[in-house]
């Protein structure tokens, strides 16, 4: 019902179809209530509807598939949302991420997929954590291995196609949900629960 009466914006465009299906970095908008989502993986590889601002709701990250060239030689790039963008910067390379307009369906900065830089996981057993790219393995023929460490300080490699990049450095460009993708050891999670059952008790 509230999608058939035009109340729900996907990436800045009104969608009636209840089915319309919803993926990773989508900002979702419901104008008449005032809320803003983007949609980001948990710890648990599960997908979560993230509250942000004004700001934040004008631009989406998209990550880099492939970059080819189309039958009248115009330069194009495919990104993970399914997006052909023309004329791209040449800058833009595969497994790099773009920052794209919302309004324009323009990208305005590129963040590059290097050592360094910060990114979350999108795929596999470590699906939603974040962390800082330490070192590529690259295996020709085969997958590279990307090595990252989170802000907690624990390291863990997974392929180079489950990074998807979210900021230059340390800093992350969009916000990010409860725990800032540090995924928490069966004990630690334990330990945090007591905590929350002890205040509640004091209360």
């Amino acid at each position: 019902m509230i999608c058939m009466q035009k109340l729900v914006k996907v990436d800045g465009k009104v969608r009636t179809d209840v089915n319309f299906p919803v993926g990773l970095m989508d900002v979702v908008i419901m104008e008449k209530s005032m809320d803003q989502f983007r949609l980001l993986y948990d710890t648990k590889r599960r997908f979560q509807l993230h509250r942000i601002s004004d700001a934040e709701a004008k631009f989406k990250l998209c990550r880099v598939q492939q970059v080819k060239i189309a039958k009248k030689k115009i330069p194009f790039i495919v990104t993970h949302d399914g997006r052909s963008i023309r004329y791209p910067d040449p800058l833009a390379k595969k497994n790099d991420t773009v920052k794209l307009d919302i309004e324009t369906g323009k990208f305005t900065e590129i963040f590059k997929y290097q050592i360094g830089n910060l990114c979350m996981i999108s795929k596999g057993h470590n699906t939603g954590r974040v962390g800082v790219i330490q070192h590529i393995e690259k295996h020709p023929g085969s997958f590279d291995i990307v090595t990252t460490k989170d802000a907690s300080g624990n390291e863990f490699a997974t392929r180079s196609s489950n990074i998807f990049v979210i900021g230059n450095g340390n800093k992350a460009e969009i916000s990010l949900p409860k725990g800032n993708g540090i995924k928490l050891t069966i004990l630690e999670e334990k330990a945090l629960k007591d905590k929350k059952l002890a205040k509640k008790k004091k209360k």
